[in-house]
């Protein structure tokens, strides 16, 4: 019998995978606990359109990331911090501040996990960071460290 699983099940299948299941196994166990429904053609036409629906929504999203990025690789940030004598920060500049900035200065959230620093920023000049959204979507941000 042909089935489609609501949920992952371990060593049968994943969610919205067409399996062939066994009669009884499907009518005792799956059907009852709601962990799958019937292969009927209602059923697959709903599973087709709802993973349409989810490739769509996926490559608007890939979309808007390709336009944040391309506006962030245009501008500089600039940042304020506080720096001893040398030029050396007291802390240092981590993504979590340029997740912070990026919010102030241009209204644009981007998570603090997808700022990568090579390394803490510790002295006060220009820096670059990358941005990795996911998807094969990334870019360079240019930082202006500056003394408070």
């Amino acid at each position: 019998m042909k089935v489609i699983l609501l949920q992952d099940i371990k060593n049968v299948g994943r969610k919205d995978e067409i399996i062939n299941a066994n009669d009884g196994y499907a009518r005792n166990y799956l059907f009852p606990k709601k962990l799958a429904i019937e292969a009927t053609k209602d059923n697959l036409l709903k599973l087709q359109a709802k993973k349409t629906s989810e490739q769509n929504k996926k490559q608007a999203e890939i979309d808007n990331n390709k336009k944040t990025a391309e506006q962030i690789s245009k501008m500089t940030l600039t940042i304020k911090a506080k720096a001893g004598a040398n030029g050396k920060i007291f802390g240092g500049i981590t993504s979590k501040e340029i997740s912070e900035a990026l919010k102030q200065q241009y209204n644009i959230e981007i998570d603090k996990k997808k700022i990568v620093l090579k390394e803490t920023i510790k002295n006060i000049g220009k820096f670059s960071a990358e941005i990795k959204f996911g998807d094969g979507v990334n870019c360079k941000i240019s930082l202006n460290i500056q003394e408070e």
